[in-house]
């Protein structure tokens, strides 16, 4: 009886940990593809950069624009779409209300103590540039 629990429980971890989240990496692929369109810039399973120039959904390939060199790929063969730069500025605002709401004077003061704490590093810095040289010429003097 025991015997059958752990195998159950074997089966049960298996579908969890493996067959599922394949499942659901596939389920997102086959929607990524379905979107597709003429245009859409994309990264191949061979890391391959370009454009795509043509679909054609009863062969299931796709033609591929890599500065103008035209290849044919399986549409399996498309790893992921990279967002164009419309999509990136939609969602850039969003993100940036959330940063703007912080009070000006908050901002003024966090402007001001990076700056004076900013001082005496750049003064160390200098400090030790002057020292490399005076290093470095006493060590030619001794070849």
């Amino acid at each position: 009886m025991s015997s059958i629990i752990i195998i159950v429980l074997m089966i049960a971890f298996m579908y969890f940990f493996m067959i599922r989240p394949q499942q659901k990496q596939r389920k997102e692929h086959q929607s990524m593809v379905n979107h597709l369109k003429k245009g859409d810039q994309v990264v191949m399973i061979s890391r391959l950069h370009g454009v795509i120039d043509e679909i054609n959904t009863t062969d299931q390939t796709v033609t591929i624009d890599c500065e103008g060199v035209y290849l044919t790929f399986d549409l399996s063969a498309i790893a992921r779409v990279i967002p164009s730069k419309t999509q990136a500025a939609e969602a850039q605002p969003a993100s940036q209300a959330t940063t703007s709401a912080e009070p000006a004077s908050e901002a003024s003061e966090a402007d001001q103590a990076p700056a004076s704490e900013a001082a005496p590093a750049s003064e160390a810095a200098e400090a030790a540039d002057d020292q490399k040289p005076a290093e470095s010429d006493s060590a030619d003097a001794d070849k």
